[in-house]
Parts: C-alpha cells; sequence; structure tokens
C-alpha cells in the first residue's frame, strides 16, 4: 500500500471508525491517463455507523470532507461505495 492510500485509510479509520474498510488502489487500469503511474485512482467501499439514516449523497459528502485534502491534490477518482452496518 503506498504512503496516499495509508493516509486516507488512517484518516478514514480516526474520522468514522468503519467496522469495513476497503480500499483500492486502481490507478494501474488507467494506464494512459494523465494521472497513470501514481496512486490517482481509488474504489472504496466502507461501512460505518456514522451513515445510519444519511442519503447517498450525504455519505459520499461526508467520505469526501475527510479525504478533501487528497481530492484536491493526488486523487483524481474516487468511487465510492458507504454502507450503514446491515446494508449491502
Amino acid at each position: 500500500m503506498g504512503a496516499v492510500a495509508e493516509t486516507m485509510n488512517r484518516k478514514l479509520n480516526a474520522a468514522l471508525s468503519p467496522l469495513r474498510l476497503e480500499l483500492r488502489d486502481q490507478s494501474a487500469l488507467h494506464s494512459g491517463h494523465t494521472h497513470a503511474g501514481t496512486e490517482s485512482h481509488f474504489d472504496l467501499t466502507i461501512e460505518c455507523a456514522a451513515f445510519a439514516g444519511l442519503t447517498r449523497l450525504a455519505r459520499q459528502r461526508l467520505v469526501m470532507g475527510v479525504l478533501a485534502e487528497e481530492l484536491a491534490g493526488p486523487v483524481h477518482a474516487l468511487s465510492i461505495r458507504a454502507m450503514a452496518p446491515g446494508e449491502s
């Protein structure tokens, strides 16, 4: 796991205390793109109690707020699947 992914994992764990956190670096799948070869494209699956009662958009905004610094810099794309406990 690279430095960007480690930072993202640390921030998400600290802010949201997720029950499940899977962050996959998919940068290699985007060869030929401007940001290819760097930690720039990620897929995130996260399950935490903080998402209970929130809309899909509100959940994504919460995650994006936690990762605002990374999204403004090295991260070009982030796919988010955010669930409350018991959802699939």
